[in-house]
């Protein structure tokens, strides 16, 4: 039997603002446990919460993002459940009157198809606190300093057949909440995670399975590893005679490892009711003009206007603007030398490869984008190799010179381009290869082209990599066949 996997998501962001959303504690990452969480975020008794302006504008900015309704009159409520690290004993959170309504995000395949994936609502909520297991023997350690940071959750419709348009899905989004400047996008340190809804059924059959939940997934890698799994588990399950329970799980990506985590309660478990303490919140239709005006350009547009204004091809288009940091480098790069299609080479190779290796963040890169483009001009204008570029740029990711020049300079990496002292070089080369010489001129002429490379490669030794490559080929090609 063929069967088909329907796949929906439940991503959790956290909105990008300084203090959280009831109250004015830090949300800053990397604090001692426990330090950042007040007496509004612990729930003690007499306190009143009082709702982050600035959360409801992020989340306002995400549904004009996805072109979905926002709703103006939205309401909290209380999720009531009861684990240790939620010190209330329940969550404020919204429900029957989300924030953002219905919208879409369209994704790009790998077969070239695009895909519209629907969006059912996002609303706003708090986050809570974390269970800490590793470092207690036979004990858990809470920390709360979570406890109270603004998230929106977005929910979409089970609109993905496979783990691939998912994971499409989860990058499309990180790149929108990134370049709207409403969450850091720091998936290791929990700003996104994806809660993934699993079911399968037989191809053609309109009737959805029993689906499963595997919750808090925090890399795309995993995420799509967790959703393959899942979706083997639960056909090979059905085919050897079981039935899939609707439960809710876990996957830990270190060891590949899948496991049943508790049954899936229902939104009647949590006993959901308007929040006492917190008004309606009416949005009018100022904030919503304001905030539009606001908007930066979404990364769709940005790759339209990559492709058509900057030469660029769809491949380098879609990943140079996929990320705001990476989209505003590789312009001031390109603006700086004057070479779009060179930049985006070096953004998405040497810098990308170095940036990798190091485990840095565009943000963190020693070589800022006028730094690169001084460096791209340089090679643009023949003064450089691209083979002495990149002792150029290794130079300036180390610290030994702040511009392109300054290094050329001071390592004497100028490139050879007077033609006298290339021809006094290729000179000396074929006098020291004589034999080769002998051989490459009896050769056939369908033969000598892969020859020529050793005499090129000689050249370029003897100038210690500063002779200009197309000249030494153009005047060595003369002499050879002469």
């Amino acid at each position: 039997m063929a069967w088909e996997a329907v796949i929906g998501l439940e991503i959790h962001v956290q909105l990008a603002t300084k203090t959280k959303i009831f109250s004015g504690a830090s949300t800053a990452f990397g604090a001692e446990p426990n330090t950042q969480a007040c007496a509004v975020d612990l729930g003690l008794p007499g306190i009143l919460p009082v709702l982050n302006e600035e959360a409801v504008n992020k989340a306002i900015k995400f549904g004009l993002a996805i072109e979905a309704d926002i709703n103006k009159v939205n309401v909290f409520e209380r999720k009531n459940y009861f684990y240790p690290d939620l010190p209330k004993g329940y969550q404020t959170t919204q429900l029957e009157k989300p924030i953002v309504g219905a919208g879409h995000v369209d994704i790009a395949l790998s077969d070239g198809s695009v895909k519209t994936v629907r969006i059912h609502h996002a609303h706003l909520e708090e986050d809570a606190g974390k269970s800490l297991h590793e470092d207690f023997q036979g004990m858990s350690g809470i920390d709360l300093n979570r406890a109270g940071t603004p998230l929106i959750e977005i929910v979409t419709e089970p609109d993905m057949r496979n783990a691939e348009e998912a994971v499409a899905f989860a990058k499309k989004l990180h790149s929108i909440v990134t370049t709207i400047g409403i969450c850091d996008g720091e998936m290791s340190q929990g700003s996104m995670r994806f809660d993934v809804n699993v079911s399968v059924r037989p191809k053609g059959q309109e009737k959805l399975g029993t689906r499963t939940e595997t919750k808090n997934l925090n890399s795309f890698r995993f995420m799509e590893q967790a959703i393959n799994k899942e979706i083997e588990r639960q056909i090979d399950l059905i085919e050897d005679g079981g039935e899939v329970i609707q439960e809710t799980r876990l996957y830990n990506g270190d060891t590949g490892e899948a496991r049943s985590m508790r049954s899936k309660e229902e939104a009647n478990d949590y006993r959901y009711f308007p929040c006492p303490d917190l008004l309606p919140v009416v949005i009018e239709d100022s904030l919503l003009e304001q905030l539009k005006g606001e908007m930066p350009e979404l990364p769709e547009a940005k790759k339209a206007r990559f492709i058509s204004e900057l030469g660029l091809g769809d491949y380098d288009a879609e990943v140079l603007s996929s990320d705001r940091a990476t989209a505003e480098y590789f312009e001031t790069a390109a603006k700086a030398s004057d070479d779009a299609k060179l930049a985006a080479n070096w953004v998405m190779g040497e810098l990308a490869k170095t940036l990798n290796q190091e485990n840095l963040s565009i943000a963190n890169s020693p070589v800022n984008a006028e730094m690169l483009g001084g460096l791209i001009a340089r090679i643009k204008d023949n003064t450089i190799s691209g083979k002495i570029a990149k002792q150029v740029f290794e130079a300036l990711w180390k610290g030994e010179g702040t511009t392109a020049d300054e290094v050329i300079e001071k390592k004497g990496l100028k490139q050879v381009t007077d033609t006298g002292a290339i021809e006094a070089m290729i000179d000396e080369v074929l006098a020291n290869c004589t034999q080769q010489l002998e051989q490459y001129r009896a050769a056939p002429v369908e033969k000598r082209g892969k020859m020529l490379g050793f005499f090129v490669g000689q050249c370029m030794k003897a100038s210690r990599g500063k002779a200009n490559p197309g000249m030494v080929n153009q005047i060595l090609r003369k002499k050879l066949d002469n």
